[in-house]
């Protein structure tokens, strides 16, 4: 069962658009279950009725023709029920419906199963057999998987404007990523491909067919002058049998059937790339099924000559990309060398397939101020080239073909938040103080100088967390200590003489080096933090001679230990600490021991934190993996992305403890990640008692502006009254309700999400 569904997806796969795919979904599982009906119905948005779009077994004239209102007949009741329906006569059923164009009162047996895609019933599966009998448990879980598996056609179909078959506009369509960068824009998406990867290459329309066949003539041209040059190169180190390979790629680059399929499909007007994907996977997928082993292993050969053929249209294509004025890059997985391609100021957002909040590409888009959105697991990416994309980088959401009242309102979105950043200009100068004088610090959490420039102009006070994995993830070794120092002095000469909180490298989890590679089953739980780096002494205390030879008149410094769960950690990070120091001052550099404290981001650090408070100088709670740890939802994955939230009261009262532990042994506390940038939780976190909050530069202007408009007693009573709550929305609403009857509704609804 399980290679017959691998072979029937990798063929819907390869499909034209959808209503190939649904005619080779609906034949294959009509052979593969040995029944005489298989049937597709899709749902209309527009007429509110579900659609015949696809048979094998019944009329084939009844396609398109007949439908049913959404909770009409078995397959209105397969819909509104979701969930599947199994009948041995279903003509019995009352709520059976006949429809005499598509002959299937000949039909008794009946299985149907809804097509579910992010909660949406886009259709149902039917299959239908002559004889009375329940289908097996078997035949049940297959048609469930193909049902699956249709649903992420169908989606895909509609983001990419494909649904040729329904004659409907194109659809809008939401897809659900994570945060990579906040804002929201709307431009025209450019697909750039990995290279030389065939499964990655998008369908591009195109009416330069001739442009296309010549660029298709010249691959072959160079791929077979570049196998004859490598065949010379080996002649005399391979046998005549190992060089008649070459020969063999040589005579597929003439082959007639092969090529003629590619050309043909350019001339239908699809790019040369495409063509190549196409046929390719074609041949491949034939060959494959083959039983002969000689004539199976050709398969790979075709795939190969593929690769190659794309490789030299890839390197050809490379220089004539067209860059529209609000270009969204759109790829697999970006690199940052695919940023500077971008001519300046047409780049407007990102979206990537892979990836994560905290990718190198991620924290770039932050450092450029351009919205991202990364790891859209299901977006259909290869059939995205040039359609208008609307990009909301606040909640993480690619929307494909939005409405004209879609792209007004994020339009009008982006200059709201444009005039408010620049309203809030006027704050730059003055402290945080609340209408009762008490004061906090606000501080910026930063990797790139980038980072210290906006945040010099946005006011902060300070550094609460240096990223140092950064600067290590753009090199291509361990940096020197010479290159981290240059590196190090940079942010601290920038700020000086206010603090910068430095963060010893942080990696592991989802941040991985290129030159030292960690993979695990499960990283987030694995050897990541301080857990690698006291692993790896020579890293460790190299990095922290580093930071203090920076600081050398200076004495801004502060050390920050990551990922911190049990005392032991901290006293042997200190011992190195206390090494590197008198290392550096047996080298003639006079630098004061700097503050070091301990990251809490583990739920066992939260309950050591008066330990912990007594070895260290002070306390830093790391917001966003604390959530994700109390919680157990990894705050990367977009399918759980609903259950990551830090109003959730084993969150407030964490933080709430870790903060009065942490002040009785007379330290103090601070707090960075996404908690710490938004203004309105900033008022619980002000009230209960955070010396200082660390965010991005760009929430810094907002979270003043609110801070300076409430009082802190009004904050405590509002986190007096959250605290006794024990529902994640009931405390947003309270909070939200209480900050509306102070006049604070502006600073609300820009932390709210963007929807239409």
């Amino acid at each position: 069962m399980l290679e017959a569904l691998r072979k029937i997806v990798q063929e819907v796969n390869s499909a034209k658009d959808l209503k190939a795919a649904l005619g080779i979904i609906v034949l294959r599982i009509k052979e593969k279950m040995s029944v005489q009906v298989c049937s597709v119905y899709l749902h209309d948005e527009e007429t509110g009725r579900y659609v015949l779009m696809a048979t094998e077994g019944l009329n084939k004239r009844a396609i398109g023709k007949v439908s049913l209102d959404s909770d009409e007949g078995l397959i209105g009741l397969v819909g509104t029920r979701q969930e599947p329906l199994n009948l041995s006569n279903a003509s019995d059923h009352p709520q059976y419906r006949y429809f005499a164009e598509t002959g299937e009162e000949r039909y008794s047996s009946f299985l149907g199963t809804p097509i579910i895609h992010n909660g949406e019933v886009l259709g149902v599966l039917v299959v239908q057999q002559r004889e009375r009998r329940e289908f097996s448990e078997e035949e049940v879980s297959f048609i469930v998987t193909m049902g699956t598996q249709l649903a992420g056609v169908i989606a895909h179909a509609e983001a990419s404007g494909s649904m040729s078959s329904s004659k409907r506009t194109p659809q809008e369509v939401r897809f659900v990523g994570v945060v990579g960068a906040p804002g929201a824009v709307v431009g025209q998406a450019v697909v750039v491909l990995p290279p030389a990867d065939l499964d990655a290459v998008p369908d591009r329309k195109t009416k330069e067919i001739q442009i296309e066949l010549d660029l298709f003539a010249d691959a072959i041209e160079s791929v077979k002058k570049n196998i004859q040059k490598t065949s010379t190169k080996l002649a005399k180190q391979l046998r005549p049998d190992e060089l008649a390979l070459f020969d063999a790629y040589i005579l597929m680059l003439e082959d007639v059937a092969l090529i003629g399929d590619i050309e043909k499909t350019i001339r239908d007007g699809q790019w040369a790339q495409g063509a190549i994907r196409e046929v390719v996977v074609k041949y491949t997928q034939r060959f494959e099924a083959m039983d002969d082993p000689y004539l199976k292993e050709r398969a790979a050969d075709i795939k190969d000559l593929g690769r190659r053929l794309l490789a030299q249209l890839q390197k050809q294509d490379h220089e004539n990309t067209d860059y529209p004025d609000k270009t969204i890059l759109v790829s697999e997985e970006i690199s940052p060398s695919m940023l500077s391609e971008i001519p300046e100021g047409k780049l407007v957002g990102i979206v990537s397939v892979l990836g994560s909040s905290n990718s190198h590409v991620a924290i770039l888009s932050r450092a450029m101020g351009i919205p991202a959105v990364m790891g859209v697991a299901e977006l259909p990416y290869r059939k995205m080239d040039g359609l208008k994309v609307a990009l909301n980088g606040f909640f993480g959401e690619v929307i494909t073909n939005p409405t004209d009242e879609l792209c007004e309102y994020y339009e009008n979105m982006a200059e709201e938040e444009k005039q408010l950043l620049a309203s809030l200009s006027i704050l730059r100068d003055l402290p945080c103080v609340t209408l009762d004088g008490h004061r906090i610090s606000l501080w910026v959490n930063t990797g790139l100088q980038a980072d210290v420039d906006k945040a010099q102009q946005r006011g902060a006070e300070g550094i609460g967390l240096y990223r140092t994995e950064v600067p290590f993830m753009m090199s291509s070794s361990f940096p020197s200590e010479k290159e981290q120092m240059a590196i190090y002095r940079e942010q601290l000469a920038a700020f000086h003489p206010n603090p910068v909180t430095m963060r010893t490298l942080d990696v592991g989890g989802d941040k991985s080096l290129p030159y030292f590679p960690i993979k695990e089953e499960n990283p987030f739980l694995g050897w990541r933090g301080i857990r690698v780096t006291l692993d790896h002494p020579e890293i460790f205390i190299l990095q922290i001679r580093a930071m203090l030879k920076a600081s050398e008149g200076l004495d801004n410094l502060k050390i920050l230990l990551p990922m911190i769960s049990s005392i032991g950690e901290v006293e042997h990070a200190l011992r190195m600490i206390n090494r590197a120091w008198y290392e550096i001052k047996e080298e003639g550099i006079e630098v004061p021991m700097p503050p070091v404290g301990v990251m809490i981001e583990v739920p066992s650090a939260v309950f050591l934190t008066r330990t912990l408070a007594k070895e260290v100088d002070f306390v830093s709670v790391g917001s966003n993996d604390l959530t994700q740890y109390l919680l157990a939802v990894d705050r990367n994955n977009a399918r759980v992305a609903d259950l990551y939230n830090y109003y959730h009261p084993a969150v407030l009262h964490s933080l709430y403890k870790t903060v009065k532990d942490c002040h009785a042994e007379g330290k103090p506390a601070s707090i960075c990640g996404e908690m710490a940038g938004d203004p309105v939780i900033a008022v619980l976190l002000m009230a209960m008692g955070f010396d200082s909050l660390s965010m991005s530069s760009t929430n810094i202007p907002k979270v003043k502006s609110m801070l300076r408009q409430i009082t802190l007693a009004k904050a405590k009573e509002i986190l007096d009254e959250v605290l006794k709550q024990d529902d994640p929305q009931v405390i947003k609403s309270i909070i939200n309700l209480e900050l509306s009857a102070l006049g604070l509704q502006r600073a609300i609804t820009t932390t709210k999400k963007i929807m239409n």
